[in-house]
């Protein structure tokens, strides 16, 4: 059995960027992770997956993106080898391959059980991360068994498909991405299209993100939402990390032959029936994109920067084709099914009673409300870009601070108690 101050579960950008924020505070420490540093860019992205942020973005407690490419985006190989050197530059503390199988509450700490080891542990950090399980619905159940099913974490490329056309359902930046990929590969595609937020890639000259940065957008915290579950279950923007720097949409997707529908309704085997929405959910999307370039122009004006920028160039509004309202797979050809359709997350290792009705840690800036334990890499943690790479650090912070104190606090006690036995 080993002590230490801290347990940090998950060697991802939130256990390594918390792991150094500790280490400089002079915090003891340790990181387990079931893999590999970065296990999950490893094991769980397709092959041609890159980030949506651009390279220059990719900003964690003191470390940043230094290559040649500020303005590309990292192939997931590229971020496996930044997140490689980050951990190895802050000696970050890393147990690899020792996976938790238990944190219990055990005296004023915890007692974090793993495949190799038991930790004694006065604090616990889970960074485990947004991303955990496919959040595939349960009327996937009622899909024949013709059917190869999968979601995005276990596809690679088309290749490691079975022949024939693909069903994509969820049109968020993975199945806008993966739709687009399939076509490009020469696949019949349907896309199963719900709730979305369009944005280009870029908007008068810059990338969207710059502007959402520069705007104080991803700076919002979550006390300024009027509610805080549907704003941390928004779907990811509709934007893609392209090679070629350019916007991928749904009218994109359609120009290039993908077939759009609505919102799968209902599946009886080989039948999948689609709701009659799609018109409405693109009008939206479009609405939301008109407020938001709105939003940039205005600031454009207000800050003196029109001459520093180009002229508006906003996306044209997508205009879907006849959708279908029922869809035989076997006739039309369609073999497969990718579930893109979100995470959620699974803890059947905490045994501490942190979590809400909705299966979450609750939490306020990381602090859950058992003493010692705390969260990190939540979508909307505390900020909108708590679960970004580059949003992540300043939770890291405010939650290693948060440690300091305890640990203070602890120390404080002990040698008062030493003082009094003497």
């Amino acid at each position: 059995m080993h002590s230490v101050d801290t347990v940090i579960i998950g060697a991802g950008q939130a256990g390594l960027a918390v792991s150094h924020c500790l280490t400089a505070r002079g915090l003891d420490h340790v990181v387990l992770e079931r893999g590999r540093v970065a296990e999950r860019w490893r094991s769980e992205r397709w092959d041609s997956m890159r980030l949506l942020s651009p390279n220059w973005m990719t900003r964690l407690p003191g470390w940043s993106y230094r290559g040649a490419d500020p303005d590309g985006f990292m192939t997931a190989s590229e971020v496996v080898a930044y997140l490689d050197g980050y951990g190895a530059a802050s000696s970050a503390p890393v147990e690899e391959h020792s996976s938790v199988l238990a944190v219990v509450p055990d005296g004023a700490g915890f007692r974090v059980a793993t495949d190799r080891d038991t930790w004694m542990a006065s604090d616990v950090v889970i960074a485990t991360g947004w991303c955990d399980q496919p959040a595939v619905p349960l009327i996937a159940n009622a899909m024949a068994g013709a059917i190869h099913q999968v979601a995005p974490r276990d596809y690679r490329n088309p290749a490691g498909l079975p022949d024939g056309g693909v069903l994509v359902v969820g049109a968020s930046a993975t199945g806008v991405q993966l739709a687009a990929e399939l076509r490009t590969g020469g696949r019949e595609v349907v896309l199963a299209v719900g709730r979305h937020t369009r944005l280009p890639r870029r908007y008068r000259g810059m990338d969207v993100l710059w502007w959402l940065e520069r705007m104080g957008n991803l700076d919002r915290t979550i006390d300024e939402v009027g509610d805080p579950v549907v704003a941390r279950h928004q779907p990811s923007l509709q934007l893609a990390g392209r090679a070629d720097g350019c916007s991928l949409d749904l009218a994109t997707l359609q120009d290039t032959g993908v077939r759009l529908a609505g919102r799968v309704a209902g599946i009886d085997g080989i039948g999948v029936a689609f709701a009659d929405d799609l018109a409405v959910t693109t009008a939206l999307a479009d609405a939301r994109l008109r407020r938001v370039l709105a939003d940039i122009d205005e600031h454009i004006e207000t800050t003196g920067l029109r001459a520093e920028v180009l002229d508006p160039d906003p996306p044209e509004p997508v205009r879907p084709k006849s959708a279908p309202e029922q869809l035989d797979l076997r006739r039309s050809g369609i073999r497969t099914v990718i579930w893109a359709t979100g995470h959620r997350r699974e803890y059947p290792w905490l045994h501490v009673p942190v979590l809400d009705g909705r299966g979450e840690i609750g939490q306020r800036r990381g602090v859950t409300s058992w003493p010692g334990l705390y969260v990190l890499g939540q979508r909307f943690q505390h900020f909108r870009s708590s679960d970004f790479i580059d949003g992540v650090g300043r939770d890291a912070t405010f939650v290693a601070d948060h440690i300091v104190g305890r640990c203070s606090r602890r120390r404080a006690v002990r040698l008062t108690t030493s003082v009094h036995a003497s």
